[in-house]
C-alpha cells in the first residue's frame, strides 16, 4: 500500500486551510486518512504550520513519500533536515552529538529568518498604518479649512445683507420723515386756520 503525506483540504470557499495526513494515495483527497499529523493555514502571513516533528518523522523512516506541498512544509519545519542528518549519522559520516549539534544551529538560522519576516513585516504595517493616518489628518484639515472658508463667506454674505437691510430702512425712515416734513409744511396749521375763519 503507497502511503503518501499529503494535505486534506478544509474551510470554506476562498479560505482554505489544510490537514497534514498520512494516507493511502488511492484514498480521495479528503477522504479516510491513517494519521492526522499536523495543520497548515496559508491565510495567516507568514503561513501558520503545526505539526507533530516525531510522527513525521516515524512515517518518514517507514518510507511514506510527501507530495510536493507536504515535502515544502516538512522541509520548512527541519523534519528533512533531521532524517538527512541521521541518514548522514547511519553511514558513518559524523556521530549523533554533531549531527544534533547541526540541526540545533539550522534551527536557530531558521527561527531568526522568521522572526526576521515578522519584525519586517509589522514593521511595515506600523507604517502604513502612520501613512494612513498622516494622510486622513491631512484630508481633514482641508475640510476643516474649506469648512472654515465657507462659514466666513456665509457670515460676510450674511453681514453684507443685513447692511443692505439696514441701509434700505434708514432710507425708507429718511423718505417717510421727508415725506412728513413736506405734508407738514404743506398742511396749513391750526392757528392759521383759525385766523382765517
Amino acid at each position: 500500500m503507497p502511503v503518501k503525506i499529503r494535505l486534506a483540504r478544509h474551510g470554506r470557499k476562498r479560505y482554505a486551510y489544510y490537514h497534514i495526513v498520512v494516507a493511502d494515495s488511492r484514498a480521495p483527497r479528503d477522504g479516510k486518512y491513517i494519521e492526522r499529523i499536523g495543520s497548515y493555514n496559508p491565510n495567516t502571513n507568514p503561513a501558520t504550520i503545526e505539526l507533530d516533528f516525531e510522527k513525521a518523522m516515524e512515517w518518514l523512516g517507514k518510507g511514506a513519500q510527501p507530495t510536493d506541498t507536504a515535502r515544502a512544509i516538512l522541509s520548512y519545519k527541519g523534519v528533512l533536515m533531521k532524517k538527512h542528518l541521521l541518514d548522514g549519522v547511519k553511514k558513518g559520516a559524523f556521530d549523533e552529538a554533531e549531527a544534533e549539534r547541526r540541526f540545533q544551529k539550522w534551527m536557530e538560522e531558521k527561527e531568526a529568518k522568521i522572526q526576521a519576516k515578522k519584525d519586517r513585516l509589522s514593521s511595515e504595517s506600523e507604517q502604513e498604518r502612520k501613512a494612513r493616518l498622516e494622510h486622513e489628518a491631512k484630508i481633514n484639515a482641508e475640510r476643516a479649512e474649506k469648512l472654515a472658508k465657507r462659514a466666513a463667506e456665509l457670515a460676510a454674505e450674511a453681514e453684507a445683507q443685513q447692511k443692505e437691510e439696514g441701509a434700505e430702512e434708514a432710507g425708507a425712515e429718511e423718505a417717510a420723515s421727508e415725506e412728513t416734513t413736506t405734508e407738514q409744511a404743506a398742511a396749513p396749521s391750526e392757528e392759521e386756520t383759525k385766523k382765517e375763519e
